[in-house]
């Protein structure tokens, strides 16, 4: 009996001994968990804003708040700052039909921020002043360099800017870069935010602000380029350390094509290209799309037509998945809009000031072509707001008012809106401990 109790003892111990085993292999070969898939950005609902505009004594900013609109008077040449709930947007226009600054000018107030890209005509050929305007309540201090045709352009009187709290600073950029023709500005901070603009006005004649342009990328799209005649010229910078091979493609109202003679774009390391895009858009509206073989920044001067010929800019720019407001309009608006790949559709509504929304409408944007929407409204100042519904589309608004002498115009690429944000993924990781 006692030998039984033993070898079942004996046995027990065995099995477990085998169990043991085979689990501890089993372990050792198990295949690796599979990692988290990253989830993508996820759209937040933005809470408050904060937009600021280079000052014009005597104008009006048209200040847009969901659903309203009001125009608040500039009594001093001092920047405009305010601050508002999510969907603020504010901007103005200025008409001049005489003198040196003859034209239409639109600027819409932005966010400070830590970098900024501008592009556009350089101070051998126009009169280029930076804006540098430090909103909050820490001191900026930022640096400004300057690419140019003949490569990137430092001056140390424009490194290590500082801009007290609630103070702002205008540059010069002949003090900058003189000699350039063409230029691509980057604003950046090593401390604080900083809201920055640029008022061009051409040797040529006209007169207009630098809208802020799509950080540097490998595909760039540049919207609401106006049809007509008169000059149009693009600009391509590339501000790393690779020359950028690009190619440019026109999506205008009855097709979508590489333009003959332009297809390619060499552009050198740190420099900027300028390439006359005139005949290849054919007087047609249209939205313009680079794919280059390295991160570029891009825009375009838009040249009017008549003895006094006004000028516009435009630049690259991101979609409308967010959606877009514009809170300065005048007679004369129309929006532009361009659908790169497949088929877009979006809602539009005006929103006039002190009064009721007008019921929105829908505009539909064939696959690889460009639209043109004209916008009607009563006398006096209007938002409009566009609302994406499908497909992937890019914009502007223009306002064009003909004068004897010469058309006038203003261009503002749709930015987007600061109803939502988008807010990138977070997960765990020892690296955010460890030094």
């Amino acid at each position: 009996m006692k030998a039984l109790v033993e070898n079942r003892f004996g046995l027990l111990a065995l099995v477990v001994v085998a169990l043991s085993a085979l689990y501890g292999v089993a372990y050792v070969t198990r295949p690796a968990p599979a990692a988290p898939r990253p989830e993508g950005p996820r759209r937040a609902a933005v809470e408050s804003a904060t937009v600021v505009c280079p000052g014009e004594k005597g104008g009006k900013v048209g200040v847009y708040l969901p659903g309203t609109l009001s125009e608040d008077p500039m009594k001093s040449g001092k920047p405009y700052v305010t601050e508002g709930t999510g969907g603020l947007e504010a901007g103005y226009v200025t008409r001049a039909t005489g003198g040196a600054a003859r034209g239409l000018a639109g600027v819409r107030c932005v966010e400070p921020g830590g970098r900024t890209w501008l592009v556009g005509p350089g101070p051998a050929r126009a009169a280029v002043r930076l804006h540098l305007v430090n909103a909050d309540k820490v001191t900026a201090v930022a640096d400004v360099e300057v690419y140019a045709a003949e490569g990137r352009i430092t001056s140390k009187d424009g490194l290590g800017l500082e801009i007290a709290p609630g103070e702002s600073k205008e540059i010069d950029l002949r003090a900058l870069a003189p000699s350039a023709d063409v230029a691509a500005v980057s604003v950046t901070t090593a401390y604080g935010r900083l809201a920055v603009a640029a008022r061009a006005a051409p040797e040529s004649g006209g007169v207009d602000w630098l809208p802020a342009a799509a950080p540097p990328a490998t595909r760039v799209v540049v919207p609401g380029v106006p049809g007509g005649g008169g000059r149009r010229e693009l600009l391509v910078a590339a501000p790393g350390d690779a020359d950028a091979t690009v190619q440019v493609r026109a999506v205008t109202e009855d097709a979508a094509y590489a333009m003959k003679g332009v297809e390619s774009v060499e552009v050198p390391a740190g420099s900027v290209v300028a390439v006359d895009v005139t005949t290849g858009i054919g007087g047609e509206s249209a939205g313009l799309v680079l794919t280059s073989s390295a991160p570029v920044v891009a825009g375009m001067v838009v040249t009017g037509t008549g003895q006094r010929p006004d000028v516009a800019f435009t630049a690259g720019a991101s979609s409308l998945a967010l959606g877009s407001t514009v809170a300065a309009n005048a007679a004369g608006s129309r929006l532009v809009l361009t659908a790169p790949a497949g088929a877009a559709k979006v809602s539009v509504q005006v929103v006039p000031e002190g009064g009721a929304a007008a019921p929105p409408f829908e505009v539909e944007v064939p696959a690889g072509r460009t639209r043109n929407v004209r916008l009607k409204a009563g006398k006096g100042a209007y938002a409009v707001v566009v609302t994406p519904v499908s497909g992937e589309v890019y914009g502007g608004r223009v306002i064009e008012e003909r004068q004897r002498a010469g058309l006038l115009l203003t261009v503002q690429p749709l930015a987007p809106g600061r109803s939502f944000t988008m807010v990138p993924s977070l997960t765990d990781s020892p690296r955010v401990v460890l030094p």
